[in-house]
Protein backbone atom coordinates (compact mmCIF):
# COMPACT_ATOMS: atom_id res chain seq x y z
CA UNK A 1 0.00 0.00 0.00
CA UNK A 2 2.85 2.25 0.98
CA UNK A 3 4.18 2.15 -2.56
CA UNK A 4 0.94 2.15 -4.36
CA UNK A 5 0.46 5.62 -2.57
CA UNK A 6 4.27 7.04 -3.28
CA UNK A 7 3.07 6.39 -6.64
CA UNK A 8 -0.26 7.97 -7.10
CA UNK A 9 1.34 11.09 -4.80
CA UNK A 10 4.31 11.19 -7.53
CA UNK A 11 2.08 11.70 -10.23
CA UNK A 12 -0.56 14.09 -8.88
CA UNK A 13 2.57 16.73 -7.79
CA UNK A 14 4.03 15.96 -11.08
CA UNK A 15 1.26 16.17 -13.26
CA UNK A 16 -0.30 19.57 -14.49
CA UNK A 17 -3.81 19.67 -14.95
CA UNK A 18 -6.08 22.38 -17.33
CA UNK A 19 -8.02 25.29 -15.26
CA UNK A 20 -11.29 24.92 -16.35
CA UNK A 21 -14.75 26.47 -15.44
CA UNK A 22 -15.28 30.39 -14.77
CA UNK A 23 -12.68 32.35 -12.50
CA UNK A 24 -13.19 35.82 -10.68
CA UNK A 25 -10.03 37.77 -9.24
CA UNK A 26 -10.08 38.80 -5.48
CA UNK A 27 -8.57 41.77 -4.79
CA UNK A 28 -8.85 43.87 -1.45
CA UNK A 29 -7.43 47.59 -2.18
CA UNK A 30 -7.44 49.58 1.18
CA UNK A 31 -10.83 50.70 1.91
CA UNK A 32 -13.18 52.41 4.35
CA UNK A 33 -14.55 49.43 5.49
CA UNK A 34 -10.99 47.61 6.30
CA UNK A 35 -11.40 46.34 9.88
CA UNK A 36 -8.94 47.74 12.59
CA UNK A 37 -7.23 44.89 13.65
CA UNK A 38 -5.72 45.14 16.55
CA UNK A 39 -4.17 41.54 17.24
CA UNK A 40 -4.52 38.41 15.16
CA UNK A 41 -4.39 34.53 16.20
CA UNK A 42 -2.88 32.28 14.17
CA UNK A 43 -3.70 28.44 15.46
CA UNK A 44 -0.69 26.02 13.65
CA UNK A 45 1.25 28.96 13.12
CA UNK A 46 4.62 27.11 12.32
CA UNK A 47 2.91 25.74 9.55
CA UNK A 48 3.75 26.57 6.05
CA UNK A 49 1.03 28.26 5.01
CA UNK A 50 0.38 30.00 8.50
CA UNK A 51 3.87 30.99 9.06
CA UNK A 52 2.78 33.38 5.62
CA UNK A 53 0.09 34.49 7.43
CA UNK A 54 1.62 35.39 10.80
CA UNK A 55 4.73 37.20 8.33
CA UNK A 56 2.61 39.20 6.28
CA UNK A 57 0.45 40.24 9.41
CA UNK A 58 3.17 41.40 11.21
CA UNK A 59 4.48 43.07 7.80
CA UNK A 60 0.92 45.10 7.97
CA UNK A 61 1.67 46.47 11.44
CA UNK A 62 -0.66 43.75 13.43
CA UNK A 63 0.17 41.99 16.37
CA UNK A 64 0.29 37.97 16.45
CA UNK A 65 -0.42 35.53 18.92
CA UNK A 66 0.40 32.13 17.30
CA UNK A 67 0.03 28.69 18.55
CA UNK A 68 1.50 25.86 17.25
CA UNK A 69 3.21 22.07 18.81
CA UNK A 70 6.58 23.68 18.55
CA UNK A 71 7.17 27.21 18.68
CA UNK A 72 10.81 27.28 17.55
CA UNK A 73 9.71 25.78 13.87
CA UNK A 74 8.32 28.72 13.19
CA UNK A 75 10.77 30.77 10.60
CA UNK A 76 10.48 32.98 7.90
CA UNK A 77 8.20 31.64 5.16
CA UNK A 78 10.18 31.32 1.58
CA UNK A 79 7.30 32.45 -0.62
CA UNK A 80 7.09 36.22 1.09
CA UNK A 81 9.97 36.26 3.18
CA UNK A 82 12.57 36.70 0.00
CA UNK A 83 16.50 36.08 0.81
CA UNK A 84 15.85 36.06 4.98
CA UNK A 85 13.57 32.77 4.35
CA UNK A 86 14.21 29.78 7.06
CA UNK A 87 15.66 32.57 9.34
CA UNK A 88 14.31 32.25 12.81
CA UNK A 89 10.84 34.82 12.45
CA UNK A 90 10.42 37.23 15.46
CA UNK A 91 9.16 40.57 16.70
CA UNK A 92 7.53 42.75 18.90
CA UNK A 93 4.56 42.09 18.05
CA UNK A 94 4.86 38.41 17.82
CA UNK A 95 3.65 36.34 20.97
CA UNK A 96 4.25 32.22 20.19
CA UNK A 97 2.58 29.98 22.62
CA UNK A 98 3.63 26.15 22.81
CA UNK A 99 0.58 23.59 22.87
CA UNK A 100 -2.09 21.49 21.41
CA UNK A 101 -4.79 23.10 19.72
CA UNK A 102 -7.15 20.06 21.13
CA UNK A 103 -6.15 21.53 24.65
CA UNK A 104 -8.89 23.83 26.00
CA UNK A 105 -6.17 25.15 28.67
CA UNK A 106 -3.67 25.73 25.76
CA UNK A 107 -6.64 27.57 23.06
CA UNK A 108 -7.48 29.63 26.24
CA UNK A 109 -3.75 30.94 26.71
CA UNK A 110 -4.01 32.68 23.32
CA UNK A 111 -6.73 34.19 23.97
CA UNK A 112 -5.62 35.68 27.82
CA UNK A 113 -2.56 37.03 25.77
CA UNK A 114 -4.86 39.93 24.01
CA UNK A 115 -7.57 40.85 22.69
CA UNK A 116 -8.40 38.97 19.94
CA UNK A 117 -9.92 40.73 17.07
CA UNK A 118 -9.99 37.86 14.67
CA UNK A 119 -8.95 34.00 14.30
CA UNK A 120 -6.81 32.27 11.00
CA UNK A 121 -7.33 28.23 11.43
CA UNK A 122 -4.35 26.27 9.72
CA UNK A 123 -3.92 23.20 11.40
CA UNK A 124 -2.09 20.02 9.68
CA UNK A 125 0.23 17.42 9.60
CA UNK A 126 0.41 13.57 9.66
CA UNK A 127 -2.73 11.72 11.02
CA UNK A 128 -0.27 9.50 12.24
CA UNK A 129 1.00 12.22 14.28
CA UNK A 130 -1.96 14.29 15.36
CA UNK A 131 -4.74 11.60 15.49
CA UNK A 132 -7.77 11.31 13.09
CA UNK A 133 -9.50 13.86 14.49
CA UNK A 134 -7.72 16.88 15.42
CA UNK A 135 -8.70 19.04 12.44
CA UNK A 136 -12.00 18.85 13.94
CA UNK A 137 -11.39 18.86 17.48
CA UNK A 138 -9.25 21.31 17.75
CA UNK A 139 -11.14 23.87 15.45
CA UNK A 140 -14.03 22.80 17.76
CA UNK A 141 -11.82 24.15 21.04
CA UNK A 142 -10.83 26.93 19.50
CA UNK A 143 -14.49 28.09 18.04
CA UNK A 144 -15.66 27.66 21.12
CA UNK A 145 -12.70 29.96 22.99
CA UNK A 146 -13.96 32.40 20.38
CA UNK A 147 -17.66 32.35 21.71
CA UNK A 148 -16.49 32.66 25.39
CA UNK A 149 -14.23 36.28 24.45
CA UNK A 150 -16.73 37.39 21.48
CA UNK A 151 -14.69 36.96 18.66
CA UNK A 152 -16.92 36.45 15.51
CA UNK A 153 -14.56 36.39 12.63
CA UNK A 154 -12.40 33.40 11.56
CA UNK A 155 -10.60 32.27 8.63
CA UNK A 156 -10.13 28.07 7.98
CA UNK A 157 -8.12 27.21 5.37
CA UNK A 158 -9.06 23.35 4.37
CA UNK A 159 -8.29 21.93 0.86
CA UNK A 160 -9.25 21.65 -2.52
CA UNK A 161 -11.75 18.83 -2.38
CA UNK A 162 -12.97 18.84 0.45
CA UNK A 163 -16.84 19.02 1.35
CA UNK A 164 -18.63 19.75 -1.47
CA UNK A 165 -15.37 20.77 -4.15
CA UNK A 166 -14.49 17.27 -4.81
CA UNK A 167 -14.90 17.30 -8.30
CA UNK A 168 -12.62 20.44 -8.15
CA UNK A 169 -9.80 18.42 -7.42
CA UNK A 170 -7.71 16.48 -10.32
CA UNK A 171 -8.42 13.40 -11.07
CA UNK A 172 -5.39 11.76 -9.30
CA UNK A 173 -6.19 13.86 -6.79
CA UNK A 174 -9.50 12.27 -6.12
CA UNK A 175 -7.68 8.73 -6.30
CA UNK A 176 -5.28 10.02 -3.27
CA UNK A 177 -8.20 11.36 -1.51
CA UNK A 178 -10.16 7.74 -1.77
CA UNK A 179 -7.26 6.26 -0.85
CA UNK A 180 -3.89 7.56 1.02
CA UNK A 181 -5.83 10.39 1.90
CA UNK A 182 -8.95 9.61 2.79
CA UNK A 183 -8.81 9.78 6.95
CA UNK A 184 -7.52 13.25 6.48
CA UNK A 185 -9.85 14.29 4.43
CA UNK A 186 -13.10 12.42 6.37
CA UNK A 187 -11.61 14.96 9.27
CA UNK A 188 -11.72 17.56 7.26
CA UNK A 189 -15.55 17.50 6.00
CA UNK A 190 -16.32 17.22 9.57
CA UNK A 191 -14.33 20.41 10.53
CA UNK A 192 -15.89 22.34 7.59
CA UNK A 193 -18.87 21.13 8.76
CA UNK A 194 -18.83 21.99 12.10
CA UNK A 195 -17.34 25.24 10.69
CA UNK A 196 -20.93 26.21 9.00
CA UNK A 197 -22.97 25.27 12.19
CA UNK A 198 -21.33 27.24 14.11
CA UNK A 199 -23.03 30.98 14.08
CA UNK A 200 -19.66 32.66 13.28
CA UNK A 201 -18.69 34.65 10.70
CA UNK A 202 -16.70 31.93 9.13
CA UNK A 203 -14.80 32.01 5.68
CA UNK A 204 -13.74 28.21 4.54
CA UNK A 205 -10.95 28.55 2.30
CA UNK A 206 -9.84 25.54 -0.43
CA UNK A 207 -6.56 26.36 -1.88
CA UNK A 208 -5.54 24.15 -5.08
CA UNK A 209 -1.96 22.20 -5.48
CA UNK A 210 -0.19 24.53 -2.55
CA UNK A 211 3.55 25.88 -3.69
CA UNK A 212 6.12 27.55 -1.69
CA UNK A 213 6.15 30.45 -4.88
CA UNK A 214 6.50 34.22 -3.67
CA UNK A 215 2.90 35.97 -4.35
CA UNK A 216 1.47 36.80 -7.13
CA UNK A 217 -1.00 39.38 -5.54
CA UNK A 218 -3.79 37.86 -7.69
CA UNK A 219 -6.37 35.27 -6.31
CA UNK A 220 -8.85 33.62 -8.35
CA UNK A 221 -11.97 32.32 -6.92
CA UNK A 222 -13.27 29.40 -9.16
CA UNK A 223 -15.99 27.41 -9.91
CA UNK A 224 -14.20 24.96 -11.99
CA UNK A 225 -10.84 22.43 -12.08
CA UNK A 226 -8.39 24.01 -9.32
CA UNK A 227 -5.03 25.27 -10.76
CA UNK A 228 -1.62 26.02 -8.38
CA UNK A 229 -1.35 28.48 -6.00
CA UNK A 230 1.12 30.12 -4.01
CA UNK A 231 1.05 29.83 0.32
CA UNK A 232 1.85 33.48 0.05
CA UNK A 233 -1.51 34.16 -1.89
CA UNK A 234 -3.38 32.29 0.20
CA UNK A 235 -2.56 34.24 3.49
CA UNK A 236 -3.54 37.45 1.85
CA UNK A 237 -6.46 35.92 1.32
CA UNK A 238 -6.72 34.72 4.64
CA UNK A 239 -6.03 38.21 5.97
CA UNK A 240 -8.19 39.85 4.01
CA UNK A 241 -11.21 37.60 5.41
CA UNK A 242 -10.76 38.72 8.61
CA UNK A 243 -9.91 42.00 8.27
CA UNK A 244 -12.26 43.47 5.20
CA UNK A 245 -15.57 43.93 7.33
CA UNK A 246 -17.53 43.88 3.89
CA UNK A 247 -14.95 40.64 2.97
CA UNK A 248 -17.62 39.76 -0.39
CA UNK A 249 -16.98 35.29 0.75
CA UNK A 250 -17.77 35.25 4.29
CA UNK A 251 -20.45 32.65 5.01
CA UNK A 252 -18.81 31.05 2.18
CA UNK A 253 -16.31 28.13 1.10
CA UNK A 254 -14.48 29.89 -2.05
CA UNK A 255 -11.96 27.34 -3.92
CA UNK A 256 -8.91 29.57 -4.98
CA UNK A 257 -5.97 29.17 -7.25
CA UNK A 258 -3.04 31.88 -8.73
CA UNK A 259 -3.30 33.85 -11.80
CA UNK A 260 -5.44 31.91 -14.26
CA UNK A 261 -5.40 28.91 -12.61
CA UNK A 262 -3.51 27.47 -15.56
CA UNK A 263 -1.68 24.27 -13.78
CA UNK A 264 -1.76 21.61 -10.74
CA UNK A 265 0.89 21.26 -8.51
CA UNK A 266 1.46 20.53 -4.95
CA UNK A 267 5.09 20.54 -3.73
CA UNK A 268 5.11 18.28 -0.95
CA UNK A 269 9.10 17.82 -0.78
CA UNK A 270 10.87 17.93 2.08
CA UNK A 271 12.65 20.71 0.58
CA UNK A 272 10.06 22.69 0.27
CA UNK A 273 8.58 21.85 3.67
CA UNK A 274 12.10 23.09 5.41
CA UNK A 275 12.24 19.39 6.70
CA UNK A 276 9.29 20.12 8.88
CA UNK A 277 5.34 19.42 8.93
CA UNK A 278 2.58 21.65 8.97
Amino acid sequence: MKIAATFLATIACASAFAFTGNAVSHSAPFSSSTLCMKTIAVFGASGLASSECVYQALKNGDTVIGLARTPSNLVIPAGSGGDKAGQPLVDDKLIMIKGDVTNAADVAKVFEAGKIDGVIVGLGGKTADVGETMLTDGTNVIMSAMKQNDVKRVAVITSIGAGDSKDQAPFFFKILMATAMKKIFTDKNNQEEAVKKSGLEFCIIRPGGLTVEAPTGIVNVIDGQAGSISRADVAEFCLDAITMEDFPYIGKNPCISSVGGTGWTKDRSKAARGGMEE
